[in-house]
């Protein structure tokens, strides 16, 4: 069922833009179908609002689903006004937001409502990587409204009534809906779909209005909040202490403290977000091994090893950052793969498409090393290796192919009377930040209370950064 309390439609418009800002476009459009005796039923505006708006200044395109009308529903002529809002916003290079509540498709109109479905697809697929496309659910979104809702950018989630799924709970084998409930927000943020889920209409419209803000309109423009207030110089003391859990650490280094953490739910040895670097926004993936709450109290901890999960967050992070003109920064703690028969079937894929990522990423990347840079898994971390433009690392920073414990022992398994901490000392000289600094595989090293405004002045002195692509239709990782 809908979000009955909710705000309505037009409400949830009203509460998104700027004040008197909404143009409404397509008011008198409505069904053509009289099949099932639905000349009968009235549906304004056919179960959606479209028109365009502003947030915070910056133009939008906007639908937003009305589930007084039929269920919101969507049919042949409700498609189309969605799929006109999506022409309109390629041509502009404006963003579009979706409200959505929604019963699914419209089964009345049948092949017409299936055609209408098959047009939005095709029209988000053509503005994938051109303009944002953002997701906002806050009642029904099921079937293959569940897929427009995945092949936007980002898609927030209403905590207490918003629902998505492809398959209701009660129709998966072996399970039922108070066993389960598989279309709730506190199961879809541990799934891969889900970027926020926040509590309260008004509170998810204002966090939609945040991302807005910060990202750019289209793939030609570049991402920029507003003026920085923050000291460039600002010192990060607690930065050592916190980047154990990069989103921590990232919110120190932001412009005024801002981090927004991005699939927070999901894959959480894997950290991705933005922030503002003297008003630039900054893309951030990094390796998380602890999680500490709000009182600092650490509440969970992660071996410092790629997953499949969370290579595949990055993954898709890195991608949507580069379609955008987003700078990445990495901060890398990562000592090598996770070990399980079940992660071994996929993560050499997983692995391999975050590595070719981050190699066709053409937008500014700088790279921290905060702890340990070990092996392949390093390298896929954005490394000088695969093109990162800059790579700090901190003072106790281990870089090299794995622990010097273990490969002494690897080194020396048929020799019984090798020194192994001699041998481990011999090759943890060379695991140093001097030693790859030594080889220009490190920048810089730097003091981690000196890491905002050394990463600032590398992002500043990138800013102009250009490359030509070699020219392909397209990878095939």
């Amino acid at each position: 069922m809908s979000n009955t309390n909710g705000l309505s439609a037009k409400d949830r418009i009203a509460t998104l833009v700027d004040e008197n800002s909404f143009v409404e476009i397509g008011a008198g459009v409505t069904k053509r179908s009289t099949d099932f005796n639905m000349q009968e039923k009235s549906v304004p505006a056919d179960g959606v609002i479209t028109g365009y708006g502003l947030i915070q200044n910056n133009p939008v395109y906007i639908y937003s689903q009305d589930a007084s009308a039929l269920n919101g529903t969507v049919g042949e002529m409700h498609a189309r006004k969605i799929a006109h809002v999506y022409e309109m916003a390629i041509k502009t290079g404006v963003p579009v937001v979706g409200l959505i509540d929604c019963a699914g498709m419209r089964l009345q109109e049948s092949t017409d409502a299936l055609a209408g479905f098959g047009q939005i697809y095709q029209m988000k697929a053509k503005a994938s990587g051109i303009i944002p496309q953002i997701s906002a659910i806050f009642g029904n979104c099921g079937g293959g409204v569940a897929v427009m809702a995945a092949m936007s950018d980002f898609t927030f989630m209403e905590k207490a009534n918003a629902k998505l799924f492809v398959n209701s709970p009660n129709t998966l084998e072996g399970n039922y809906v108070d066993k389960l409930d598989t279309a709730a927000a506190d199961f879809q943020k541990t799934a891969s779909t889900v970027d926020f889920v926040v509590e309260g209409e008004e509170e998810l419209l204002g966090s939609v209005r945040e991302l807005v803000s910060i990202l750019p309109g289209n793939n030609n423009e570049a991402a920029c909040s507003e003026e920085c207030m923050d000291d460039l110089n600002r010192m990060v003391d607690d930065f050592a202490a916190e980047v154990a859990d990069p989103a921590l650490a990232l919110e120190d280094l932001g412009d005024n403290n801002f981090f927004l953490e991005v699939k927070s739910g999901y894959a959480k040895e894997m950290v991705t977000g933005f922030l503002c670097l003297d008003g630039m926004t900054i893309g951030a993936v990094a390796n998380r091994t602890k999680e500490f709450d709000e009182e600092g109290k650490e509440v969970a901890s992660y071996d410092a090893r790629l997953t499949t999960a969370g290579l595949e967050k990055a993954t898709s992070f890195v991608r949507k950052c580069n379609a955008f003109n987003i700078p990445l920064l990495t901060l890398t703690n990562v000592e090598g793969y996770a070990t399980s028969v079940e992660e071994e079937k996929t993560i050499a894929t997983a692995a391999a498409k975050l590595t070719a990522a981050f190699v066709e990423a053409d937008v500014a990347k700088v790279n921290l090393i905060t702890g340990k840079a070990f092996g392949s898994a390093y390298i896929t971390m954005n490394s000088k290796h695969i093109g990162a433009d800059v790579v700090f690392a901190l003072p106790d920073a281990q870089v090299g192919m794995m622990d010097a414990a273990v490969a002494a022992k690897i080194m020396y398994a048929d020799d019984k009377d090798a020194d192994l901490d001699a041998k481990a000392a011999e090759f943890a000289a060379q695991s140093g930040t001097e030693a790859a600094a030594a080889r220009g595989y490190v920048d810089s090293v730097i003091e981690p209370a000196s890491a905002r405004k050394q990463l600032l002045y590398a992002f500043e002195m990138l800013y102009t950064k250009s490359e030509y692509p070699i020219g392909k239709k397209h990878g095939t990782i």
